[in-house]
């Protein structure tokens, strides 16, 4: 069984496809990739490293597959799991909810005891407001990816994010840097 599972939902397959690029830099055997469509709570429980990746949708709204999963994920124990988070969004098209989802499912998995790291500095993008910014800081609270307006960006970002997640989960087996 793989270390960590990284749990995403995507309509269109942006995030999908962010999800297994993260894959292929830490290798199938460290990292199991999910579809929350097809996830259960219990699939949480296997896991004390996670990552979850989450889009948000226009006006700040929550991915559809994490929409109808929300009940659950608000019942999963995340004490003495460690949690990195990434989101997509568009910084241009909708700058005043720029990865918002990102910041309510950061909210949710703090308050049932996740361990967060990852967190991604805000230098870099042009957004209005943000809730996956955290109070006070020029960071947010896992990485931020905009495949709309920045994806000559993406593969950099990947690469720096991924190398800090690997050290700070402790994986014993190298990090993968691939030509994506």
């Amino acid at each position: 069984m793989a270390q960590i599972a990284l749990f995403f939902g995507s309509d269109e397959g942006n995030t999908e496809g962010i999800a297994l690029r993260i894959q292929s830099r830490f290798g199938q055997d460290v990292l199991a990739v999910m579809d929350i469509a097809d996830a259960t709570q219990l699939d949480f429980a296997k896991y004390d490293k996670l990552i979850l990746g989450i889009p948000t949708w226009d006006f700040g709204q929550i991915q559809s597959d994490w929409e109808e999963f929300w009940g659950d994920i608000e019942e999963v124990d995340f004490n003495g799991k460690t949690v990195a988070l990434f989101g997509l969004g568009d910084q241009f098209g909708y700058g005043d909810f720029f990865l918002d989802a990102m910041g309510m499912l950061h909210d949710v998995i703090v308050s049932a005891g996740a361990k967060i790291i990852g967190h991604w500095p805000t230098e870099g993008y042009e957004f209005d407001a943000s809730k996956a910014q955290i109070d006070g800081q020029n960071t947010f609270v896992g990485l931020a990816i905009d495949e709309d307006q920045q994806a000559n960006l993406t593969r950099a970002r990947l690469d720096s994010w991924c190398a800090l997640i690997h050290a700070a989960f402790g994986i014993d087996k190298p990090l993968i840097f691939v030509d994506d």
